[in-house]
């Protein structure tokens, strides 16, 4: 009964949203180099990228270093509520929207850390990569929590929101759609973003660094983690081994799985997102703690998928914390649910960084 409520419940949360838009299929060759597969079908050519990809992620996820970074002060109100200001740098991946090669990231220090410039011993420092299509208050609370116990937190924009939004969007479509390459590009730009936030923070003198990423945002900070050994610990807030499945599957993408049907098959989308997905990198993340945080009821991230990841964890004897919270995905993000969520992922960042 306690299942059937909550399902409910999820599905009459999904559907508050009435901007949703089924794209057409796209392979999205405009997003890749042709690198000589000209003359071959679409989907080769776009397998024949993933292997090279895949062959060297390294390469693939390296976010060349820069100091184009610019600070900006937050007035008077929002100091005394604990964020410092907005922190701006250059994506390291140039997309066709300039809106959206700004990165953006809103900066929250713990009370008593040396302001930026000033000498002194720095604490614990955390990125948080919100959810997808999270509006601009997205996280905010969370990242004053992280603040307060001693957790400086720099929130970061993902690509394509809030911002870095162009005009011919209301939703954040393009960094998750039924567009191939566009999809796995702009996710691969998150994370080279992120890496780029890190090594901002390191600049400032932290070297105790986190992330935290919920839902879209715990794949993107696991592929952080899996290229950045600066990462100590990275609380995952609702997870899966696979990209394509949590599309292929999910409540809050059925949508994108309109535009993927008739045109393509799961194990061929799984094929291909394999850059973007979490499970080709596990072997990767064992410089870091993790913590593994999934829902009961999650209808979005389907349990399964996130208890697949579980054990491939506990297979290979990798160090790591489970939580398990007593809602669904979008019930996270309402009480008692939201409390519960944020001690859990509070309290692992405090005892490993």
């Amino acid at each position: 009964m306690i299942t059937s409520l909550f399902h409910a419940w999820e599905h009459r949360l999904a559907s508050v949203s009435k901007d949703r838009v089924v794209r057409p299929f796209e392979w999205g060759l405009d997003w890749i180099a042709v690198n000589g597969h000209a003359s071959v079908s679409p989907e080769e050519r776009l397998r024949a990228w993933v292997a090279e990809a895949m062959s060297d992620s390294t390469a693939f996820f390296d976010a060349p270093p820069t100091r184009e970074y610019q600070f900006e002060q937050a007035p008077a109100e929002e100091r005394r509520q604990g964020e410092a200001g907005t922190l701006r740098f250059p994506s390291a991946l140039v997309t066709p929207h300039v809106e959206n090669n700004t990165v953006e990231a809103r900066w929250f220090p713990s009370p008593g850390e040396p302001r930026l410039g000033e000498q002194g011993l720095r604490g614990r420092a955390v990125v948080v990569l919100p959810q997808w299509n999270s509006d601009p208050q997205g996280h905010i609370g969370l990242s004053r929590v992280l603040a307060r116990f001693g957790v400086s937190a720099l929130r970061m924009s993902l690509p394509y929101h809030d911002a870095r939004m162009p005009a011919e969007l209301t939703r954040a479509d393009y960094i998750v759609s039924s567009n191939i390459a566009r999809t796995i590009q702009v996710c691969r730009q998150a994370v080279l973003d992120a890496r780029r936030a890190i090594a901002w923070l390191a600049l400032q003198g932290y070297e105790r660094i986190g992330i935290l990423g919920s839902s879209l945002g715990s794949c993107l900070a696991m592929l952080t983690t899996a290229h950045e050994p600066r990462i100590r610990a990275e609380a995952l807030n609702h997870v899966s081994p696979w990209f394509a499945d949590v599309v292929w599957r999910g409540l809050s993408t059925r949508h994108v799985r309109e535009g993927l049907n008739g045109h393509i098959d799961l194990d061929r989308l799984r094929h291909l997102w394999r850059p973007i997905s979490p499970l080709p990198y596990l072997d990767r993340v064992g410089h870091a703690r993790t913590l593994l945080v999934y829902a009961r009821y999650d209808l979005t991230f389907p349990v399964d998928l996130s208890k697949m990841l579980i054990d491939e964890f506990r297979k290979r004897k990798m160090p790591h914390e489970v939580a398990v919270l007593p809602c669904g995905h979008y019930s996270t993000g309402f009480a008692p649910f939201k409390f519960i969520d944020g001690y859990v992922l509070t309290r692992f960042l405090r005892r490993n960084l």
